[in-house]
């Protein structure tokens, strides 16, 4: 009866166990469910609030994109106007262009039409004239024929006939009178040939001489400047171009060269060398290089100061450098270039006397010999040479002409 008791009792305790089990079980499940429906109310509200933000942010794009295009396509259509206006102005401007155009060519053939009727009416005029003329000529004629009982054939050898009697006379007139200026003057020209030939001849062996001397303290310094076999002086000639000849003649040393300004560069640049007391070929070639481009510029330097004093202007750098070499040439024993400024003032006096130009004169006379200042030997006459010069650099007809005639070479 006890166990019984306690089966039973065991049964119903599980019963009850089962029931409360199953009650728990039943509350715990719906409250996932609410919880669960309260998180998908949630979920849904987010999502349409999300939905509603993108909505507006999208809507709020494209209304941007719209005013983007908008505003894009009403610059496009803007800048198209402003082209077609410009197009349009172009166009009106040419149009009124062209009427200004057709304006003046219809004036201008109105003026000629013009012109050519008056031209007409007067070749007309003049057609009536020449022939009133004409006829009048002949009516004169007749009366002249009438009154000289000559015809008009006759009357014109009558005065051919005279004339050349008339002719004949002044023409042995004229040669009398030149025959008697000729006689006259012909002793005068024949003196001044023979003075003028005396002048070239005897001045020709000083004018001509190519050498100088060097003059030195002793003859100790000879053999400084011959240095050790020779190579010292061998060194010298060929930086100078210049034959130097050390002779038996005391205290003096000669230099030989054609060309002057090779020997002033070796006389001065010897002089230096002397005065420094090193002589040696390294040295000797830096010193005449030195002396060289110090007597290039003081050849130019001369040439400017000339030009400046003449009043000679744009002179071309070639020809001032020529100008300033004339100081190192002699001719018929006087200084080339002393004697060119003599010519140059001598030509602008009898220019200004003569109520010619003045400045052209001076500018002639100081170039007239400057083909006696070669670079190299030349078979050309002086005056041709010097005027081929001056017209490579340059100068005017007349000048050129005024120093190839200066010795009658040309016309």
């Amino acid at each position: 009866m006890d166990i019984l008791s306690i089966i039973i009792g065991i049964i119903v305790g599980l019963g009850i166990g089962f029931g409360i089990a199953k009650f728990l079980e039943k509350s715990n499940v719906s409250n996932l469910i609410k919880n669960a429906k309260k998180e998908a109310a949630s979920i849904l509200k987010d999502a349409k609030t999300e939905a509603e933000t993108t909505k507006k942010d999208k809507i709020l794009q494209a209304k941007e994109k719209f005013l983007e295009l908008k505003a894009e396509h009403e610059q496009v259509i803007l800048s198209r106007d402003k082209k077609m206006a410009e197009a349009e102005k172009r166009i009106r401007d040419k149009e009124s262009q062209i009427s200004n155009e057709l304006a003046k060519s219809k004036k201008a053939n109105e003026d000629v039409e013009k012109k050519i009727a008056d031209y007409d009416a007067k070749i007309e005029f003049l057609e009536k004239k020449q022939q009133e003329i004409d006829k009048l000529h002949r009516s004169q004629v007749e009366q002249l024929e009438v009154i000289s009982g000559l015809s008009a054939e006759e009357a014109k050898n009558q005065l051919v006939e005279s004339l050349k009697a008339e002719a004949k006379t002044n023409a042995m007139s004229f040669i009398q009178d030149t025959l008697e200026e000729a006689k006259l003057t012909a002793q005068q020209e024949a003196k001044k040939v023979i003075i003028n030939t005396i002048q070239r001849v005897g001045t020709e062996e000083a004018v001509e001489n190519c050498v100088s001397v060097f003059n030195i303290e002793s003859d100790d310094v000879k053999g400084r400047i011959i240095g050790r076999e020779g190579r010292n002086i061998r060194a010298l000639e060929a930086a100078t171009g210049v034959e130097i000849i050390v002779d038996d003649t005391p205290e003096a040393i000669i230099l030989s060269c054609f060309d002057p300004v090779r020997r002033e560069i070796a006389r001065l640049a010897l002089h230096k060398l002397v005065t420094d007391g090193r002589i040696h070929p390294a040295r000797i070639e830096e010193v005449v290089a030195k002396t060289q481009k110090q007597i290039e510029e003081e050849i130019v330097d001369i040439g400017k100061r000339t030009v400046i004093d003449l009043g000679i202007h744009g002179l071309h750098p070639e020809l001032i450098k020529i100008v300033g070499r004339m100081k190192y040439r002699s001719s018929y024993g006087q200084n080339l270039l002393q004697h060119s400024r003599e010519v140059a003032n001598l030509c602008g006096i009898m220019a200004a006397e003569l109520g010619l130009n003045v400045k052209l004169a001076k500018r002639a006379g100081l170039l007239h010999d400057i083909g006696k200042v070669p670079d190299a030997e030349s078979e050309l006459p002086h005056a041709i040479l010097g005027m081929q010069w001056a017209e490579k650099y340059g100068e005017k007809e007349e000048v050129c002409n005024a120093i190839g005639a200066h010795h009658d070479e040309i016309e």
